[in-house]
């Protein structure tokens, strides 16, 4: 066998390999936006695997498969959402049993996380189309601080909306509420990345803070 067709049947192994992984770690996504974005990748390569070989079934199979990922991607990225909160008591029984069912999942980006009734001086469930989204918990501090102690999102929504609506659309109840900043302990690598996206910066006490209202 020619060298070249040697290296040309391995190039294009290599592509359907790359297809096939691509394709499989897109179905352990949890997240619709994660799993939509790397199945448009890996059809991509998966059609141009099959023309390339001469599989033209594959080919258009995965082309198809290509603009519906981008048509629900349009979906997602066009969509209107409409965002609530949902004030809650500290006692409130579906809090309590919501914190107890995502423990698990809570402990990866809190970690020690225990809930503390007590501390709350503003807890809501975030609702995204009137779906609970995530949770959020904090209390007061000194110098007109209000202190982050859970900001949990479930992972089909873990696009940074949420997060935006809080850190930005409710920033003006906060201010009228007397305070001037947020501040969060970073406590996983995970939470401290989505913090900075959010505007959030690292404070002399290795905390991150965002401020509500300009400084003097």
């Amino acid at each position: 066998m020619p060298q070249n067709s040697f290296m040309e049947i391995s190039l294009l192994q290599w592509i359907g390999y790359l297809a096939s992984i691509t394709i499989a770690t897109s179905m352990t996504m949890s997240s619709i936006l994660k799993f939509r974005w790397i199945n448009l990748f890996g059809a991509i390569t998966f059609s141009t695997y099959g023309f390339l070989i001469g599989a033209w079934p594959v080919g258009f199979l995965n082309a198809f498969i290509v603009l519906v990922d981008l048509y629900y991607l349009n979906s997602v990225y066009s969509k209107k959402e409409v965002f609530e909160i949902l004030e809650l008591r500290p006692e409130n029984r579906y809090l309590i049993r919501f914190l107890q069912f995502h423990e698990k999942d809570i402990e990866k980006f809190f970690p020690g996380f225990t809930y503390k009734p007590e501390l709350n001086t503003i807890s809501f469930f975030v609702l995204r189309n009137m779906a609970v989204a995530g949770v959020f918990l904090a209390h007061r501090k000194e110098d007109h601080c209000l202190s982050v102690g859970l900001d949990f999102v479930l992972p089909e929504y873990r696009d940074f909306k949420n997060g935006k609506f809080i850190y930005l659309r409710l920033r003006d109840r906060f201010i009228n509420e007397g305070f001037t900043k947020v501040v969060a302990e970073g406590k996983s690598e995970k939470y401290s990345q989505y913090l900075s996206k959010l505007g959030f910066q690292k404070n002399a006490e290795g905390r991150f803070e965002k401020a509500l209202v300009p400084e003097n």
